[in-house]
């Protein structure tokens, strides 16, 4: 505070001088200035320590005195008398105040304000920066945003909970041609689905920024420029991102195909007539985001060694062009993630895949007879949740009214019959085989509390007291006994809904009599009917 007293002090005493000649004032003041700037403060002043209470030394009068010229020269209107203030403000704010300087934050604050009430943007946001976002006002951001200041225009702008307003404020700052509000911007019009409109702007960041040259080579690659897109995908992996170096490997194993194509080609050969291949599950994908998540799937499902001993075989996915497929994030008003599967038929009479995977943009994942939806979004930890759908496992966690009448009583979930969960009866547990085969695995199987038919008030049961993957996917366990009863499920041809399931459905529903009927034909083989 002594600083700025003698700052004050300092002002009174040129203050009776006010009217001389503004660049005899600003000549005044820098004969003092420069030379500090020259030597970035290593005159004898700089043998004093650097405690901020030694501001009585000559540097920090002599600055206190020049700085006092400046403000009167800048008060009767001249810009260049506010741009050496704001230079000497700024350049003390960098050496976080040190008083080789001569200027304490105090100092500096009080000119900022002056300067401010002189309608001064650039110093709004120098005070804006030097105060903080908890000490300073909102009126300082907003003032150096009006007076296109692009800093403070883009802080305005993610300071803001009204869409309106923020995108009006990134469009000002980037209009500036500074690169973080261009590269914000383009994100905002990304997550509006306005590609059209990032695009330009990530053509201006793509060679600055590995996160703009990823987003922009993903565009230019959903639009076909796959050359243009792997010199970015290159530029953005040796920057160290690590999506750009999965797209990269993407590329490289995979090739986009037609239906026409794949449906020429012959099966897997680790499918046929291989006794661990209960379930032939084939993952699907349709553009460049979904394939490389498909594969990730893929690479951790082969390495998880705890599912290696499950008769689970799962093929390399394949990549189809984007219009091969209709899905939506809420098909056909079910809420959940969904596609029109009957493309796929053709391909799967060649295959022979008794299960797919499909995996989407967007939308919550799902298993729906012998298909699984996931988005890019989802886990491996989701894939192995629903994977244990594809082998008649329920949800330990509390699930939807709707399915909890189908399955929450004796006679429903006799219908189910799930492999991990049980429910109350008039004189014991149903179904009792459930019962009976956990105790035939483990004898000292306990029997806990589950919460899959608590929206109902009533009582369900699985055969752990652990918090398992079926209830929490990313944190639950997969105990011993659920990997037996699951191998268990796939040997019971008629414990699961094949993909056929599907196919048989949705021909049927068509009016597709003829596929209806040989889709038919496949569920009753695979159930051994």
């Amino acid at each position: 505070m002594r600083g700025l007293f003698l700052a004050v002090f300092a002002l009174l005493i040129v203050a009776g001088d006010s009217g001389r000649y503004i660049p005899q004032l600003i000549a005044n003041a820098l004969s003092v200035i420069q030379p500090i700037n020259d030597s970035e403060g290593l005159t004898p002043a700089s043998s004093f320590n650097n405690d901020a209470s030694n501001v009585s030394t000559p540097l920090a009068t002599q600055t206190d005195e020049a700085l006092a010229l400046l403000w009167i020269a800048a008060k009767q209107g001249s810009k260049d008398a506010q741009a050496t203030l704001l230079q000497q403000f700024e350049a003390a704010y960098n050496a976080k105040f040190s008083s080789t300087r001569g200027i304490e934050q105090a100092t500096a604050t009080y000119y900022l304000e002056k300067l401010v009430n002189l309608e001064n943007a650039d110093a709004a946001w120098l005070l804006y920066q030097i105060l903080g976002e908890e000490g300073a006002s909102q009126r300082f951001m907003r003032l150096a945003a009006l007076g296109d200041v692009a800093e403070a225009q883009l802080a305005f702008a993610m300071s803001t909970e009204s869409p309106e307003k923020r995108e009006k404020w990134l469009v000002r700052a980037a209009s500036q041609q500074y690169l973080p509000a261009q590269a914000a911007l383009a994100d905002w019009y990304l997550l509006h689905g306005q590609q059209h409109l990032a695009k330009p702007l990530l053509a201006v960041t793509a060679t600055l920024d590995m996160q703009s040259a990823f987003k922009y080579a993903r565009l230019l690659w959903d639009e076909g420029e796959h050359q243009q897109a792997k010199e970015h995908f290159t530029f953005a992996a040796k920057q160290g991102h690590a999506q750009a170096e999965k797209a990269l490997e993407a590329v490289q194993l995979y090739t986009p195909y037609t239906l026409g194509q794949l449906a020429s080609q012959p099966a897997p050969p680790t499918w046929l007539d291989n006794p661990d291949c209960l379930q032939r599950i084939q993952p699907f994908a349709t553009s460049l985001a979904t394939i490389m998540r498909a594969h990730s799937l893929y690479s951790s499902f082969k390495a998880d060694t705890r599912l290696q001993a499950l008769s689970i075989c799962l093929a390399k996915p394949i990549w189809l062009q984007a219009d091969a497929l209709n899905c939506h994030p809420n098909y056909q008003n079910t809420g959940v993630l969904g596609c029109n599967i009957t493309p796929l038929s053709n391909i799967a009479k060649k295959h022979k895949f008794s299960h797919a995977v499909v995996v989407s943009e967007q939308g919550k994942a799902n298993v729906q007879n012998g298909v699984m939806y996931l988005d890019i979004s989802d886990a491996y930890s989701v894939f192995v949740h629903e994977l244990a759908h594809f082998a008649g496992f329920a949800d330990e966690y509390p699930i939807g009214r709707s399915m909890a009448n189908k399955l929450c009583d004796e006679d429903g979930i006799s219908d189910f019959m799930p492999p991990n969960l049980i429910v109350d009866s008039e004189y014991w547990y149903a179904p009792h085989k459930t019962v009976e085969g956990w105790l035939a695995i483990d004898p000292n199987t306990i029997i806990a509390r589950a919460k899959t038919c608590s929206v109902l008030g009533k009582n369900s049961y699985k055969p752990s007291r652990r918090i398992t993957f079926m209830e929490h996917h990313d944190s639950g366990v997969i105990p011993p006994l659920y990997l037996v009863l699951w191998q268990q499920q796939l040997e019971k041809e008629n414990a699961q809904r094949p993909i056929s399931m599907n196919f048989f459905q949705a021909f049927h529903r068509n009016g597709n009599q003829k596929e209806a009927a040989h889709w038919l034909a496949e569920y009753e083989t695979f159930n051994g009917q």
